[in-house]
Order: structure tokens, then sequence, then C-alpha cells
């Protein structure tokens, strides 16, 4: 009998054991650890989702709406400025290819991004509004994400000190406010790092002369099912002459522009440049850039215009428009005089202006480690534009890898890098790059390893492409248990 109770005692401890142990493996499952994140734009967004359907329990502050920037209008997060700042959608470029990546690891941006679509040709644009709610309410949705409305003063905020906090991300973008900046480039011993960004103007549709504007995609015009009445391309075009143009470019020149603080040096990123700092490089730049004709015919003439001023819909409902590659530092009297000299703007009602801001990121090489965290201090890490990356996707893909990283290590597993050949291996290895003066970039093919073989020209992209889809796969595949 007593050997009976006995082992009858030792079965219910090792029970008593094997249940304790699923229960803290089943609650370590559940919270794996807890992530603080100043900031709900894009990386913010990306990265707290990410981290949430892991099991990561995530405070993510944000400042609206108690405070925003000159940029961002709206009280939900995850802003974009305008609708197309997705781009290409190809998978012959490289941003195509980074986008196919990220929907292939599961994005919430890339989803929201999808669902939220607006006609635009061969990019990907959004209903700028749509997109933004999308990504709030899933936020605000998620049991494991709690959100905390405050303006985060530096890294000694007493909000971040709470010791729950596991990790600390920095994902407040290029927009940074003064204060968090310096706390951070304090921290990490340099200097601030900025450029300066400029976003277009945005008009009413029906504000436009219909008579000289008219609907097409570029080369469609040539196509015999080209319908000269109504069009049936993605964009709203204005046809101009050489006399035209040149009344609106000299008008351009002698523009009064918003004038730089005393403390400023103006360094504008070249893929976003304003539109009269391009003119001021020479009369024909404008025409073989943003305002170039090729492909299309003015239907009033059937000849093409000597240059051509694109305008692309905001939203699903067409009723906004963006001035395509019209980015401007402009004074708002200015914009309204010379934006109207575009044949068919002439009556151009405005929606938003356009203006200009201060970017703020890090010099990476320098002050991240391979992981992303500060050199300075390993428990924070920074997520987005801040780190060196250019453009809405980029940051949102740098933030969706910096997610997956976290999730390994705190089941202490590392993942590894995607190869050099993939659109995000490409961009990752921009931030470890060493460059005498570091630069923020967008992804390109120019990031990529150049091919072992020398090609022809028209079959480079192609090229690079099947290469970086074989290596993304593979990868993909090697990190299923991580991903």
């Amino acid at each position: 009998m007593p050997e009976r109770l006995l082992v009858q005692g030792l079965l219910v401890l090792m029970v008593s054991i094997v249940l304790r142990r699923a229960v803290c493996l089943a609650l370590w499952e559940m919270s794996v650890a807890t992530v603080a994140i100043v900031g709900a734009g894009l990386a913010g967004t990306e990265c707290a989702l990410v981290l949430a359907r892991a099991g990561v329990d995530v405070v993510l502050f944000e400042q609206k709406p108690l405070a925003r920037s000159a940029a961002h209008t709206m009280e939900s997060f995850a802003e974009l400025v305008c609708s197309n700042s997705l781009r290409n959608n190809e998978l012959t470029s490289g941003i195509g290819l980074l986008k196919e990546e990220m929907r292939e690891l599961g994005s919430f941006f890339m989803a929201a991004a999808d669902a939220c679509r607006v006609p635009a040709d061969k990019a990907l644009a959004v209903d700028r509004r749509a997109f933004s709610e999308t990504l709030t309410n899933r936020l605000r949705e998620h049991p494991r994400i709690r959100i905390v409305t405050s303006c985060v003063t530096g890294l000694e905020d007493p909000l971040l000190g709470d010791p729950s906090f596991d990790v600390l991300v920095i994902a407040a973008g290029p927009l940074a406010t003064e204060s968090l900046s310096a706390s951070l480039m304090a921290r990490i011993g340099e200097k601030e790092c900025y450029f300066y960004d400029a976003i277009a103007p945005i008009v009413w549709t029906d504000s436009l002369d219909h008579g000289i504007v008219f609907r097409a995609s570029r080369y469609e015009c040539d196509s015999e099912t080209y319908d000269t009445e109504g069009g049936k391309g993605d964009y709203l075009n204005c046809p101009m002459t050489r006399e035209e143009y040149q009344v609106f470019y000299n008008a351009l020149l002698n523009a009064e522009a918003v004038p730089s603080k005393e403390f400023e040096t103006l360094r504008h990123f070249e893929g976003c440049m304003p539109i009269e700092a391009l003119a001021a490089r020479g009369e024909r730049t404008l025409v073989f850039g943003p305002m170039k004709p090729v492909g299309f015919l003015d239907p009033r003439t059937g000849r093409r215009p000597y240059a051509l001023l694109q305008l692309r819909f905001e939203n699903k409902e067409g009723t906004t428009c963006n001035l395509v590659g019209c980015q401007t530092r402009m004074r708002i009297p200015s914009q309204r005089e010379v934006f109207r000299l575009v044949p068919g703007l002439a009556g151009a009602e405005f929606v938003r202006f356009g203006s200009m801001h201060r970017n703020t990121y890090v010099n990476a090489p320098k002050v991240l480690a391979d992981d992303q965290s500060l050199v300075a201090d390993s428990r924070i890490f920074l997520a987005g534009q801040i780190t060196g990356v250019e453009g809405y996707v980029e940051s949102a893909a740098q933030a969706l890898w910096l997610a997956y990283s976290l999730v390994a290590r705190f089941g202490g597993k590392t993942l590894p890098k995607p190869p050099l050949e993939t659109a995000l291996g490409a961009l990752l290895a921009h931030l470890q790059s060493d460059e005498k003066r570091f630069q923020p970039s967008n992804v390109h093919f120019g990031l990529f390893p150049p091919p072992e073989e020398k090609l022809r020209k028209r079959d480079r992209k192609k090229a690079y492409a099947e290469r970086a889809r074989e290596a993304f796969h593979h990868w993909k595949t090697m990190c299923s248990d991580l991903l």
C-alpha cells in the first residue's frame, strides 16, 4: 500500500511539473517581451503590428492629436503626405521588388496599401485617408498594443523609464521633434544630420479646365483605343506649348521662396528636389524630367506638346489631384500665381499648398550596430527613415525587418539578414556602407551587387529581378522558423 501511494505521489508530482512547464511555456509564448515604440508613423506602426502578431506586448507612444508636424494634417496614424508615395509597382525595379518581398513577409503596411489602392498606371498609389485609417484601426484593435498619447521629449523622458520595457524603438520619423532629436544626437555623440524634403500642392479636380486637361497614361495616346473625349488613363494631363512653358518657367525662376533660417544650410534630397531648384539647373531640365511630354498627344492638336504637367488622383473618388513633380518651397502667393500659369490650371483651387520640411537622420554606418541598435546603447533601436533609408516603403521595410529580428532575439536566436542580391538585403546593407559622407537612399539597383556576367542594358533589370527573387525565396526558406 505505501509503495502504491509513493508511486501515485511521484506520478502526481511529474504531472504537476509537466503542467507547470507547459503553463510557463504558454505564458512565455503569450508575452515574449515588452517593447516601447516612440512614433506611430509608418515605421512605428509596421514594427508594432508585426511584434504584436508574434506575441510581443507593445507600448506605442504617439503625440497625435496633442501635436503634429507641419507636414501632417490627419489625426490618424501612419499618415502619407501624397498619394503616390509608394512608387513603381513593377518587379523590374528595386522598389517593386522591395514591395513584393514585404508582401511575402506578411507586411501590414503592404496589405493596407493594396487594399486602399487608387489608379496610377504602373505605380502603387493609395487613398491616403483610407490607408491611414486602416492601419490606425489595426493598432487600436490589437489586444497586445497599448497606445499612449503623449509627446516624448527625449530619451530621458520618464515615460520611457518603465523597467518592464525590454527594448526601446525610436521610430519618430524624419520629423522628430527638436528635443527628441537633440537627445538622440547627444546619446550617440553626433551632430544632427538632416536634409530638406518638399511636398507638392493638391488641387480640386472640378476646378480644372477640362477643355484643356485630358485623361491618359503615358503612351496611351498612341493606342487605337484612346478616347479623346474622356480618356481611360490614370492621370490628368496639362499640355503646354513652348511659349506657354516659357512663361511658366520664367515665373518659376522669379518666384519668391520661403527663406531658410540663419542656422540652417539647405541640403536637398535629390529624389525630392523642389521644382524651382530643378528649373534653376537649366531651361530644359523640367522638359526632360517631371514635365516630360514623351508618350502623349494633345487631343486638341494631335501633336506632342512641348511640355506636360501630370496630375494624379489623391483619392478613390478622384475629387482631388496632386501636381506630380511640383514639390516646392515657394511662398503660398507665389504658388497660386505660378501654377495657375499652367494651361488648364488657371482657375485651380488649392486643397493644400506645397511646403518644405527638415528631415532628420543619423550617420547610420557610424552610430548603428548591425542589428540597428545604437552603438552607444544596445537597448535602443532605430526604425524607419531616421536610420537613413529614404521613402515610405523603405521606412516600413526596415521596420518590418527590425520587428522580425527582435522577435528572434527574444527567443534566443539571430535572424540572418537577407542576401545583398535582394531588395531588402541591399537596403539594409546601405545602412552599414562605408561612405565618406553618408546620405539617405531609396532602394535601387545601384545598391545591389553587379551581375557576374556582362549584360545588355535592356536585359539588366530583368536579370537583377530574377536573381533577387531566387535569393529571397532561398533566404526565406532557410529562415522559415524565424519568420
